[in-house]
């Protein structure tokens, strides 16, 4: 079972201030907000034990709650009627963990959860590891910034017990750390999995990948050409084409055929430039028939939804797909509907397959969990495929663990559905 009622709390030494909900009462739409950070405040009950002796687990959970400055000294909200975009992602990831908690509950998994604030000023993770508690911690789930990947990867690795980095789709610059694991997969995996998704589905056709100057887009090109230069398969070919900050449709038609489907690669990660060539290109498929490839932080525009993109098919990469139509996903969305007031965002759905998958691994395994990290028992939303990362190909060494599983998904007027 999971033992909630002492542990999925704040340990940065303050209490949940416990006269939040008040707050509730201000208006409608703040009641949602209420309801949500209300949630983080109220224990689990604990499961009545059965008497057997059961080996417990402890999994520490490293969120950006930002609790010491949503909240004053005597407990009050900081900031009135409003609330903050920034504190979203860690209380929907909360949330997430929270509903999964429940489930677990219903199975007496024996599990701790200990929640860890990253942005408390009071308790930083140098203090957070020397924590009586924290040396019964056997696996690490982090949402975390770049900056915290190598901080709590270096203790994951002194402790030989997993860190699971749930969204940042970086290494961090960490090497030679087995303990660590990448399941948002880095930009070379995407462009690897671009690269054969093309190869297999437009083997014939022509690929344009058109780019703005920038460090970013040499990284991207980079990755593309040596993709290419070592494949086993036939290349694609590929056709760079750099542009400047203010081109127009016209500079974009040599490279199109009003014959055939000219596939174009976005070849950068910046939003305007995306947007900008998406649009341009949609103005020219009626006469230039296109359909373009886009990178993986694409499955934030809603853009491409608009009269404007009508009849363009536009493709992107992600590992983590979900159609929602799944009786847990229908579950989780009902919840948050009746509950919340509100839409459950991505970080929910990941903040509850991370603890669900994960945390039955760890009962599974034990001790044994970082040798079977990669194993595919579990699966909630997505398929996890963890494979060793090893970045010099001339060395033995583990660097890290990633997922390298990529969904590709087609938006077209509006509809989004998953095509691999």
């Amino acid at each position: 079972m999971i033992s909630a009622a002492s542990h999925l709390q704040p340990l940065n030494g303050n209490k949940w201030p416990v006269n939040f909900k008040r707050i509730m009462t201000i208006n409608k739409v703040f009641i949602a907000i209420g309801c949500l950070l209300y949630s983080l405040f109220i224990r689990f009950p604990l499961l009545a034990q059965s008497g057997l002796t059961v080996s417990r687990h402890t999994i520490a959970v490293f969120l950006p709650l930002y609790l010491d400055s949503a909240f004053d000294a005597s407990g009050e909200y900081s900031y009135g009627k409003s609330f903050p975009k920034f504190l979203n992602p860690g209380l929907e990831f909360y949330e997430g963990l929270q509903l999964a908690a429940d489930s677990m509950n219903k199975t007496a998994a024996p599990l701790n959860i200990l929640i860890y604030d990253t942005r408390s000023e009071k308790m930083p993770v140098s203090a957070i590891v020397k924590r009586p508690e924290f040396s019964q911690v056997e696996l690490i789930i982090g949402q975390v910034s770049y900056g915290e990947i190598r901080l709590l990867a270096d203790i994951a690795k002194k402790k030989n017990i997993p860190f699971v980095n749930t969204n940042a789709p970086n290494d961090g610059g960490v090497t030679n750390n087995p303990s660590l694991i990448v399941l948002n997969s880095t930009l070379r995996t995407h462009i690897q999995g671009i690269y054969k998704f093309l190869q297999r589905s437009y083997g014939t056709t022509p690929v344009v990948v058109f780019r703005k100057k920038g460090v970013q887009e040499d990284v991207l090109q980079k990755y593309f050409q040596e993709i290419e230069n070592n494949t086993s398969s036939v290349s694609l070919k590929l056709k760079f084409v750099t542009l400047n900050n203010n081109f127009s449709s016209a500079q974009l038609k040599p490279y199109l055929d009003s014959n055939r489907v000219t596939m174009c690669i976005a070849g950068s990660l910046d939003d305007q430039f995306a947007k900008q060539l998406t649009l341009q290109l949609a103005n020219l498929n009626n006469n230039y028939p296109v359909q373009v490839m886009g990178m993986p932080t694409w499955d934030i525009f809603t853009e491409f939804e608009k009269k404007d993109y009508r009849g363009l098919e536009i493709f992107y990469s992600t590992p983590f797909y979900n159609a929602k139509l799944d009786k847990v996903s229908i579950a989780l969305t009902n919840y948050f509907k009746n509950n919340l007031f509100s839409r459950p965002t991505d970080m929910a759905f990941r903040g509850y397959e991370c603890l669900l998958h994960f945390g039955k691994l760890l009962v599974d395994k034990g001790a044994n969990l970082g040798s079977s990290i990669g194993e595919k028992k579990y699966k909630v939303f997505t398929d996890f495929d963890i494979q060793p990362v090893f970045l010099n190909k001339t060395s033995p060494t583990l660097d890290y663990f990633e997922n390298r599983k990529i969904y590709f998904v087609k938006m077209l007027d509006g509809v989004i559905k998953s095509v691999h």
